[in-house]
């Protein structure tokens, strides 16, 4: 598990072991994993709809240190 980011009260975290697609899990109140490629929402386990959205947007700001991370994890 590496946490990746944390932002908004939430943390952003990308499992070692884990499988496509490429994806981040957040952790705040209740979890959710974001396809970090095309930004779908992929679970969500009690995430309040306006933190899902704010994670959204962090996701899609950082994109790209998202990407970079799950590609130096995963190949």
């Amino acid at each position: 598990m590496v946490t990746v980011l944390r932002a908004a009260g939430m943390r952003f975290v990308i499992y070692t072991d884990d499988q496509q697609p490429a994806h981040v899990h957040v952790y705040g109140e209740g979890e959710a994993r974001i396809n970090i490629l095309d930004l779908t929402v992929l679970s969500n386990r009690g995430m309040k709809k306006r933190d899902l959205s704010v994670a959204l947007v962090i996701v899609q700001e950082n994109q790209r240190l998202f990407i970079e991370k799950w590609e130096s994890i995963h190949g």
